[in-house]
């Protein structure tokens, strides 16, 4: 799950079972009840209709929880955090990161900073969309030490200059859930 409307339908999904719940948050759910193996494939559907996947494999539920903190980090936040990602994401998880980076890695394919970089650079774009912030600022917000730094990994990512995006007139964009995804053309673009 990577949004409200995500959780809404998860919750939405439950109360139709008459399941109760704990917690429904990004990347779990809490149920109180036991339910049969009936049950489960009913939620299975359920949540399928929805586009919403439900899991059982500890390590694919590590690689959403992962994906949710970075997605929370970086589109849904007002300010990234001053700390290194690596400790923001450890903290959040309260696992090694250097665990969940080798997790991460074996299962996607790419590494945990290759998926922040996408993610960052698709936050850019959105940001250069509203056009209330300057390229300085956008760069700034985003934790960048430089324009430069910015415009350089946009230009790998995207393979256009921030100023060239800019002026397109179809502006490619990606939902959040497809970026770094191995499906998605812009998984990736760093190892070019």
């Amino acid at each position: 799950m990577v949004s409200n409307r995500c959780i809404m339908a998860v919750k939405d999904a439950l109360k139709k079972m008459n399941l109760h719940f704990v917690v429904v948050d990004l990347g779990e759910v809490d149920i109180m009840e036991n339910i049969s193996p009936q049950q489960r494939e009913e939620l299975k559907a359920a949540l399928d209709v929805s586009g919403l996947e439900l899991m059982d494999d500890k390590r694919a539920v590590l690689i959403e929880k992962i994906k949710n903190v970075i997605i929370e980090m970086v589109h849904y936040s007002e300010e990234l955090p001053k700390i290194n990602y690596s400790d923001y994401i450890s903290k959040k998880l309260d696992h090694d990161y250097t665990y969940l980076s080798n997790v991460f890695s074996e299962i996607k394919g790419i590494t945990i900073q290759q998926f922040i970089i996408v993610h960052k650079i698709e936050r850019a774009k959105e940001l250069m969309l509203y056009d209330e912030l300057n390229l300085t600022e956008i760069s700034y917000k985003l934790h960048y030490s430089s324009v430069a730094h910015l415009s350089n990994q946009f230009k790998k990512v995207t393979g256009l200059t921030p100023s060239h995006f800019k002026k397109l007139k179809d502006k490619k964009r990606s939902p959040i859930e497809d970026i770094g995804n191995p499906d998605n053309s812009s998984l990736h673009p760093l190892s070019k």
